[in-house]
């Protein structure tokens, strides 16, 4: 009967110890996990540098078009953007990107007297 006792519990608590361990064991090893993070953060470092590219480019082209060309003051593109003459007479304005736009005249609406 003690025998049979000893048993059943030595029987139970390496069960439970296996049971425990099992658990614990994680399905990625350390190095996925390693590459996972690396990836996810080279990936938030990409999208960083691209907007702040695209807002230095903004920036500059804007920059360059107040200095270099003339403002129209009393007309605006079509979503309200500043419109810019160059030496050709040629109207554009300048998106979030640094690219130049071209528009016709036509295409240019009066500026809000209220702003």
């Amino acid at each position: 009967m003690k025998k049979s006792v000893s048993i059943h519990l030595a029987a139970g608590i390496m069960a439970i110890f296996t049971s425990i361990h099992l658990q614990a064991q994680d399905t990625t090893s350390f190095g996925q996990d390693v590459k996972n993070e690396v990836n996810k953060t080279g990936s938030a470092i990409k999208k960083g540098a691209k907007k702040t590219g695209n807002k230095t480019a903004e920036l500059a082209s804007k920059g360059k078009a107040a200095v270099v060309d003339k403002v129209y003051d009393g007309k605006v593109g079509q979503n309200g953007e500043t419109i810019y003459i160059n030496d050709k007479s040629q109207y554009y304005w300048v998106d979030n990107k640094g690219h130049r736009h071209y528009v016709t005249e036509s295409e240019l609406k009066d500026k809000d007297p209220k702003q």
